[in-house]
């Protein structure tokens, strides 16, 4: 493993004409969690998106564990991966997205399942006793048999993240894991993500959660019109902001 686990440099996206990441610069090293805050529009979710490649980059670069995303280098040019490739660097890359996109046929133990055994063709005993200690830890073990549609908002998030973890990734990506859910809901799936960070998961997680963020962020990035604004200490940036952007936004949401 490098000593770190996501570098962007300078990276940039553009929609058409509408540019969204303006040059990215981040690091983050392993077992860190990454906080990135910013308004809508702001191009965090893009970022996140870039990170697995489900987003292709205009310029700059992304590695993961030291390995360039999406792309080989040549020549000092970029080649993009075909796609087989790529989707071989995202199983070590679980994301957890606003919605659950859990399989509605599949029971919840099934849908953990689902992917080590289709798509890394693993021994299913063996990944049936994974994912049933999975939904064990994030307190699911008596919903096994259920189907999604039988779930809270907030049970289907955690379902969702036992599902990334039963690929053994070694980056966790969130993008606003709890935005979509009831207020009261919200608790449980933020337990489930500090959970993980205690056992040294790396994380990037965008959210609006400034409580999280605080307590067990390693890094606060603010993003604002596609770029990185103010980073540092959590506690530090929500305490003293030091540009007027994360001041202003701040005061909105704390």
């Amino acid at each position: 493993m490098t000593g770190e686990m996501v570098r962007a440099d300078n990276v940039h996206k553009s929609f058409g004409s509408l540019e969204v990441l303006k040059g990215i610069d981040l690091v983050v090293k392993p077992g860190e969690v990454c906080c990135v805050l910013g308004p809508s529009g702001s191009g965090k979710s893009t970022f996140l998106r870039c990170v697995n490649h489900l987003e292709k980059i205009n310029a700059g670069r992304i590695l993961v564990d030291g390995e360039l995303v999406g792309y080989r280098e040549r020549g000092g040019k970029l080649h993009e991966l075909a796609e087989k490739d790529v989707a071989k660097q995202r199983r070590s890359i679980g994301m957890v997205f606003q919605r659950f996109n859990l399989f509605p046929h599949m029971t919840v133990l099934d849908n953990v399942m689902e992917a080590p055994c289709r798509v890394k063709r693993e021994n299913k005993a063996e990944v049936r006793d994974r994912a049933t200690g999975l939904l064990e830890r994030v307190g699911l073990g008596s919903k096994m048999g259920n189907y999604p549609g039988q779930l809270s908002g907030g049970q289907q998030q955690r379902v969702a993240i036992a599902r990334a973890l039963a690929m053994r990734p070694k980056l966790m990506l969130f993008d606003e894991p709890t935005s979509a859910l009831d207020p009261e809901l919200v608790g449980e799936v933020l337990d489930t993500m500090k959970d993980l960070a205690a056992d040294g998961m790396t994380m990037v997680v965008v959210t609006h959660e400034i409580g999280f963020a605080r307590e067990v962020g390693d890094n606060l990035i603010f993003m604002d019109g596609g770029v990185v604004v103010e980073q540092g200490p959590p506690r530090e940036v929500i305490a003293n902001p030091q540009h007027e952007r994360t001041r202003a936004f701040l005061s909105k949401v704390l």
